[in-house]
């Protein structure tokens, strides 16, 4: 077992008790709502606008004002909170950076408990590494750090309140917050929401936290990822819940198509083609993107872009070459779009990103005050599946089972970001691998012997290490019900190796 008194301190166990007393049966309620409504979309109901909140939608309100200091977010990095990560992505040159507890990390207990030591030091400005062979230290005027729990849907089953494990959401916040909101901690990110309920649920544990901590209310700032297809219509409605702490919506890409797949991919018209076809300039994906931007703008909030997973090449120039112009033409986009910010996974992809919204922003912090009238998205096109253009292939199908064994081996094994085929991988790109075969099989694009021939060819080039992975992923995607997120079983598998 590892030391965790310093972390977890008598008071430290107080508040999370009373934190997950307070709203943990919430959340299982809003996750019983989840599961009802992918019944409804799997008999045949298709997403849409809500009629009740219609007044929300048509109504003159703005979210609060946020802090001069994240008003210019044109570059964002992200990653784990392991301590080398942590300090060279505050040294990157980027304006922030989110510390991700969530599909990034690997949630073995040590990598939860250090990483919040390491956020800690990193606030206090007190970080520093030594490897033996370099020294890592903390620079001038690092990057501003936001913090992204793990969705609603996980637990932390290190950590019981009355028997029953710990949401790891309120487990991640909640220590994170206590242990911090004297020292800046007050910037977050929430994942994977579903709906303006579960918008309203983190405003109101918000609130609470600030009120028992003698904290002025409204000094906690969020950015909602809308990463699921349902989000997309309720982006009005979350910002509206979280008007009084919100700082903006970001546009999820890689979990937006898994999204899509999960809630919608029984459905003939919605079969995907290879994940590398399922670019930003689909109609689907564009539709999306541009109603965040409009919804945000139109709100005075931010309208984040999304990750870049190119990994540039200081070994090969022309892997290098090729990844910069992909980030740069993605990057462009986004910020013809209206975007006020992106993401990148790498130091140095950053002056890539900036180059772009440079020449758009000039000395502009954002791009808030530009109002996209001239977009009108419907139910339609949020939905236009079908007019991506591509294939289901075989190399297709290869890639996703090697990216999605190489990389639950890795989570398995502590690990949360892997870089494999100059792309960063992390939980939500091995989610769309498992769910595109899954959706392949159950329309007959390949057959189950096709996957068995193509993985038993993929385990034979990987070598040792891979056939826990193995079994994991493989029943996953390929059993006939679609399981909801892989990281729950492999959560249980994980688990259990620490307590073997």
């Amino acid at each position: 077992m590892i030391d965790t008194t310093d972390v977890l301190t008598p008071e430290a166990r107080t508040f999370l008790t009373d934190l997950e007393r307070q709203f943990g049966e919430r959340r299982i309620d809003l996750l019983a709502q989840r599961a009802a409504r992918l019944e409804r979309l799997h008999a045949g109901e298709l997403p849409d606008f809500l009629p009740e909140t219609a007044a929300v939608r048509a109504g003159d309100w703005r979210v609060a004002p946020t802090p001069d200091e994240i008003a210019d977010r044109r570059v964002e990095i992200t990653g784990p909170v392991d301590r080398k990560m942590v300090i060279n992505a505050l040294n990157s040159g980027a304006r922030v950076f989110m510390a991700d507890f969530e599909d990034s990390n690997s949630p073995t207990w040590f990598n939860c408990i250090d990483g919040q030591r390491n956020l800690t030091d990193a606030l206090e400005r007190t970080i520093s590494l030594d490897t033996g062979e370099k020294q890592y230290t903390l620079g001038d005027n690092p990057a501003v750090l936001f913090v992204r729990p793990r969705g609603w849907h996980l637990e932390e089953r290190h950590f019981e309140v009355d028997g029953a494990p710990m949401s790891g959401s309120l487990f991640d916040f909640g220590l994170y917050f206590f242990r911090n909101h004297g020292r800046n901690g007050r910037y977050f990110y929430l994942p994977k929401l579903e709906s303006h309920l579960e918008a309203r649920l983190w405003n109101d544990v918000f609130v609470w936290s600030q009120e028992c901590l003698g904290v002025p209310q409204g000094t906690i700032k969020a950015t909602v990822l809308i990463e699921t297809i349902l989000a997309a219509f309720e982006m009005d409605e979350i910002l509206y819940e979280l008007r009084d702490h919100s700082a903006g919506l970001n546009a999820g890409r890689w979990d937006y198509i898994f999204s899509v797949i999960k809630k919608l991919g029984h459905r003939s018209e919605m079969v995907l083609p290879d994940r590398g076809a399922v670019t930003m300039a689909v109609p689907f994906m564009r539709s999306y993107c541009e109603l965040l931007v409009k919804t945000c703008h139109r709100r005075g909030a931010f309208a984040m872009g999304g990750m870049a997973a190119f990994i540039p090449s200081r070994r090969d120039a022309d892997v290098n070459a090729v990844a910069l112009a992909k980030v740069r033409e993605d990057k462009e986009r986004e910020a013809s779009q209206g975007f006020d910010g992106t993401w990148v996974a790498h130091p140095d992809l950053v002056p890539t990103a900036y180059e772009a919204f440079d020449a758009v922003l000039g000395d502009r912090p954002n791009q808030i005050e530009r109002q996209r009238d001239d977009v009108s998205v419907g139910v339609s096109d949020l939905l236009n599946v079908a007019a991506t253009p591509g294939e289901a292939t075989e190399d297709g199908l290869r890639n996703n089972v090697s990216v999605g064994i190489q990389y639950l081996a890795a989570w398995l094994h502590g690990s949360g970001a892997v870089a494999i085929n100059n792309l960063m991988e992390d939980a939500a790109t091995a989610e769309i691998s498992r769910s595109q075969i899954w959706q392949w099989l159950h329309h007959g694009r390949f057959t189950a012997d096709d996957v068995l021939r193509i993985t038993d060819e993929e385990m034979k080039s990987l070598g040792e290490g891979y056939s826990e992975a193995r079994v994991i992923f493989e029943s996953i995607a390929t059993r006939p019900d679609y399981v909801e997120f892989l990281t729950l079983p492999a959560y249980d598998q994980l688990v259990a190796d620490e307590a073997g």
